[in-house]
């Protein structure tokens, strides 16, 4: 695995963009994490584009925003789904300041913030009763931002961490 093909989603409120006449400009890095002794202590080492990954594996999975254009963007929305064959484990990071985060568990068709919740029909003493649960963080399958303001050069990084099914 060279490269990391993914569909990206970029949403401005009432337009649909192409990249190449975007004033935003999207760029996609995918990094093998590993634990590591450095000095006798346990650090972090990140390997990008790593070609080979085995099951187990954690990949950090990292969406940079950067606004190209001369004005400020607002309500900017940048949809990641978790790729196939990968389950989603948490954020990578802290969310930059202005950025809310919502999870998916439908493929991206809707989304919330963490925690998700579910409705499911359980019995009780013979009878049907329908409870709210809480969905595991790892049934989430789309990740999007919305950040609130992105000034003319700016750029927000964003991302999740996945581990290899």
């Amino acid at each position: 695995m060279n490269r990391l093909t993914l569909p990206l989603l970029l949403a401005l409120p009432g337009l649909a963009l192409a990249q190449s006449t975007s004033p935003l400009v999207l760029n996609l890095t995918q990094s093998l994490i590993q634990t590591v002794q450095v000095d006798g202590q346990a650090t972090e080492r990140r390997t990008p584009n790593s070609t080979r990954v085995r099951p187990g594996d954690l990949l950090a999975q990292t969406v940079t925003a950067r606004n190209v254009s001369a004005r400020p963007l607002a309500n900017v929305a940048v949809r990641l789904p978790v790729p196939r064959g990968m389950v989603y484990v948490a954020p990578d990071g802290s969310v930059p300041e202005g950025v809310r985060t919502e999870y998916s568990i439908d493929g991206g068709q809707t989304f919330a913030p963490a925690p998700l919740k579910r409705k499911v029909t359980v019995t009780e003493n013979g009878k049907a009763v329908t409870k709210e649960v809480e969905v595991r963080p790892s049934e989430y399958n789309a990740v999007r931002w919305t950040i609130a303001s992105l000034p003319a050069g700016a750029e927000k990084t964003l991302g999740f961490r996945v581990q290899v099914k």
